[in-house]
C-alpha cells in the first residue's frame, strides 16, 4: 500500500502535487488505478477546470511507480477528454461541466416476465434430434486439428458463399446420396435455413406470390409472412401437393418437401414431380423450392432421389440442413441455386460476409471428407430405426384405436385417433401424465377438415424405453 496524503497546492515548478492510494493487492494495476483517482477528483471538481497536472516524471517518482504507468493514465483521460496537453507546458484539466450536470434518468425497476414452464416427462417432438449421440469426440479431435495445423487463414472473413472445400464435399454428398446436381459454384452455406430463405426471398422479388402445402412446415411459413410475401394454401392429397390447384392459383412459387411431406409424410411420384416441373417450366419467373428436411431417415426401401435431380429446366431451388443430423446448435445449412439466379445472387450478395464461421466450416469440411459424417449417419439410421420399430409395435397393440401414417421415413408418425375420446380431451390427459403432443392443426396455414384427432408422433429424442413407458401410461387413460 502506498500513502502519500492527499491534495496539495502546487510546488515551485508550477506543478500540483496529488498522492494516490495505490493497493498494491488490488486485482486492477497501478495505471487503472491512477487514471480512476483523477478521474473521480476531476468530475468532483477537487481538481479544477484549467488547472494543471503534475508533469509524469514528478508524479512518478511521488507515486514510487514508473513514469511508463503515469503516462498510460494520462493517455486514457486525454483520450476521455477530462485532460488535454498543452505543447511545451503540459497536461490541464478540461472544461467539463457538460458531463458534471448531466441528470441521471431514472427508470421504474423492471420485472422479470413471468413465463410459465410446461414442466414435460415424454416428448414427442417431431423436430426434435438425439443429442445425446452428438459425435462429440470426433468433433473435437478434428476441432484441434484445424486450429494446431491452421495455415493462417481459418480466421480470416470466409468467402460469401462459404469456403470452397467445403462446398465441394457439399456437391459430391449430395450428388451421390440425393441425386441432387450440385457444382460448388452453386452451392450456398448459411447459418440456417431460415437466413437462406431471407436471402433467397430477395432474389425472387417482392411481388412473387408462394404455394405452400397445406398442412405445411411451420418455420417456412412463419419466415414468408414476417418478410411480408404473400402465402397460398395449396391442398395435398395422399400423393403430395395439388399441382391442379396449383394451376389455378396465382402463385409463381411452389414451396414443396416432395421426398417426405412435412407433416403428412408421403413421398411424391414420379408422375406428380413431372406435373410440377412442367408448371415451373411453362413461365420464366416460376420457380421450385424444393426443402430436403428430414430426407435421410428411411426405413424401407432406398431412399427417394431428389427433386432437384430431375429438373432439366434449372427451376428447382434445393435447402438442405445440418442440423437433424449432426445437431441444430451447428446453425449450418445450405442451398443450391439454378445458374439464372446464382448470377443475381452474386451481383447483389457478393459483399455480404458468410454468417458461418471457418472453424465450424473447416470442421465440417473434413467431417464430410474424412467419412466421420457417414458413419454417424449410419449410427443414427439405425438407432432411430430401432425407436421407429419399437413406436410402431407399441401402436400397433391398440390398432382398434389407431391409423398410422407416414412409417416409413423421417423421424415421427403420423397418428389418429379412431377412439371416442376429442382432441382437446386427450390433450387434456397427456398434460396431466406430462406428455407433450404435437397436433396436425397446429401446421394448417388454411382450415381443413378431419374425421379423427390427428398428431405427429416424434421419437428422435426419446429412449426406447421411455417410448414404451409414455405409450402404456397414454393408453391407460385414452380410452
Amino acid at each position: 500500500m502506498c500513502l502519500l496524503g492527499c491534495f496539495f497546492p502546487c510546488d515551485k515548478d508550477g506543478d500540483c502535487v496529488i498522492t494516490i492510494y495505490l493497493d498494491s493487492q488490488s486485482k486492477k494495476p497501478y495505471y487503472e488505478q491512477i487514471y480512476a483517482y483523477m478521474r473521480e477528483e476531476i468530475r468532483a471538481g477537487r481538481i479544477g477546470c484549467h488547472e494543471k497536472m503534475p508533469s509524469s516524471r514528478k508524479l512518478a517518482e511521488n507515486l514510487g511507480v514508473s513514469r511508463s504507468t503515469v503516462d498510460t493514465a494520462y493517455a486514457q483521460l486525454l483520450a476521455e477528454g477530462y485532460i488535454e496537453s498543452r505543447p511545451k507546458s503540459g497536461y490541464y484539466v478540461c472544461n467539463i461541466d457538460e458531463l458534471l450536470n448531466m441528470v441521471p434518468v431514472a427508470y421504474p425497476p423492471s420485472i422479470p416476465a413471468v413465463v410459465e414452464k410446461e414442466e414435460v416427462r415424454w416428448d414427442f417432438s417431431p423436430t426434435g434430434a438425439d443429442s445425446l449421440n452428438f459425435p462429440d469426440a470426433y468433433w473435437r479431435k478434428l476441432s484441434r486439428e484445424c486450429i494446431n495445423y491452421d495455415d493462417g487463414t481459418i480466421f480470416r472473413s470466409s468467402e460469401p458463399q462459404g469456403d470452397w472445400g467445403l462446398r465441394r464435399e457439399l456437391s459430391n454428398y449430395l450428388r451421390q446420396n440425393r441425386g441432387v446436381l450440385a457444382q460448388p459454384d452453386n452451392i450456398i452455406i448459411g447459418a440456417g435455413s431460415q437466413y437462406l430463405m431471407m436471402l433467397l426471398l430477395r432474389l425472387i422479388g417482392k411481388h412473387s406470390v408462394i404455394a405452400m402445402e397445406n398442412p405445411a412446415y411451420m418455420p417456412s411459413y412463419t419466415t414468408f409472412q414476417s418478410l411480408e410475401r404473400k402465402v397460398v394454401a395449396i391442398s395435398t392429397d395422399e400423393h403430395g401437393l395439388s399441382v391442379e390447384e396449383l394451376k389455378e392459383s396465382e402463385a409463381n412459387i411452389a414451396y414443396v418437401t416432395p421426398s417426405h411431406q412435412y407433416p403428412l409424410g408421403m413421398v411424391m411420384p414420379v408422375s406428380r414431380r413431372t406435373k410440377l416441373l412442367n408448371w415451373a417450366n411453362y413461365e420464366p419467373n416460376r420457380y421450385i423450392i424444393e426443402d430436403d428436411y428430414d430426407s435421410e431417415f428411411r426405413y424401407q426401401g432406398k431412399p427417394i432421389p431428389a427433386l432437384q435431380g430431375m429438373d432439366k429446366g434449372k427451376k428447382v431451388i434445393y435447402l438442405g440442413s445440418f442440423s437433424k443430423v449432426v445437431s441444430p446448435a451447428i446453425r449450418m445449412s445450405y442451398m443450391v441455386l439454378p445458374d439464372s439466379l446464382l448470377a443475381k445472387y452474386q451481383r447483389l450478395f457478393q459483399t455480404f460476409p458468410s454468417t458461418v464461421s471457418r472453424l465450424d466450416q473447416a470442421i465440417m469440411t473434413r467431417f464430410l471428407s474424412e467419412g466421420y459424417f457417414e458413419r454417424h449417419l449410419n449410427r443414427l439410421r439405425n438407432r432411430y430405426k430401432t425407436r421407429h420399430d419399437i413406436m410402431l409395435r407399441e401402436l400397433k397393440k391398440r390398432k382398434e384405436l389407431v391409423r398410422l401414417s407416414g412409417t416409413n421415413a423421417g423421424s415421427y408418425i403420423v397418428l389418429e385417433w379412431l377412439g371416442l375420446m376429442g382432441e382437446e380431451e386427450l390433450l387434456e390427459e397427456a398434460k396431466k401424465l406430462k406428455v407433450k403432443l404435437y397436433p396436425l392443426r397446429q401446421y394448417e396455414i388454411a382450415p381443413s377438415f378431419h374425421m379423427y384427432p390427428t398428431f405427429l408422433m416424434g421419437f428422435a429424442q426419446l429412449s426406447e424405453t421411455e417410448i414404451e413407458e409414455a405409450f402404456q401410461a397414454l393408453f391407460d387413460v385414452w380410452k
